[in-house]
């Protein structure tokens, strides 16, 4: 049997770190959502990770969840497919790429891309876009840990190790 292909926790103690992180600036989760980051702008962050992580729980929530924020379908569509679309607000393009790069470097950004987050946003927006993308991570590993679980029990008949493309939550339903 091949090796689960996606990310998750593989280690207590990663998962340990991730909780210890959000539980730290718990605190800042109210003042983050709702005053420094708009709804349609957090779920496009948690998109642009979770199309990284290819978390198929996480991808059909907050494919509603943005809709319901205002997130053009189009874009949806884009972020899903792992893409930055060209018309998101250009005060958000430079977040959304970092968070690609944050995803696909497994949380450990280059030093140089946090600095340029913190220069462009300040530090408390940065904070809350990091705590953003933390909290999606989160949710993205333990979503895949729990497929994985499926994945090895099943003998590889469950579990859903290649997640397809979702249609659009209201649009044909989850595949």
């Amino acid at each position: 049997m091949k090796p689960f292909p996606r990310r998750t926790y593989r280690s207590f103690r990663t998962l340990s770190a991730d909780l210890g992180y959000i539980s730290r600036r718990r605190r800042l989760v109210r003042i983050a959502f709702r005053q420094q980051l708009t709804p349609a702008f957090r779920e496009r962050l948690m998109l642009a990770v979770t199309a990284v992580n290819a978390c198929r729980y996480c991808s059909y929530f907050h494919a509603g969840e943005a809709l319901r924020s205002g997130v053009p379908e189009e874009q949806l569509k884009a972020l899903l497919a792992g893409e930055i679309p060209g018309d998101v607000p250009a005060e958000e393009r430079v977040a959304l790429l970092y968070a690609q790069h944050w995803a696909e470097s497994n949380a450990q950004p280059d030093p140089g891309a946090v600095e340029r987050l913190v220069e462009h946003y300040g530090t408390e927006k940065a904070e809350a876009i990091h705590l953003a993308l933390r909290m999606i991570r989160m949710g993205n590993l333990l979503g895949n840990s729990g497929d994985a679980v499926l994945y090895y029990l099943s003998f590889g008949r469950w579990g859903n190790p290649h997640p397809q493309p979702l249609s659009l939550p209201g649009r044909g339903g989850h595949r």
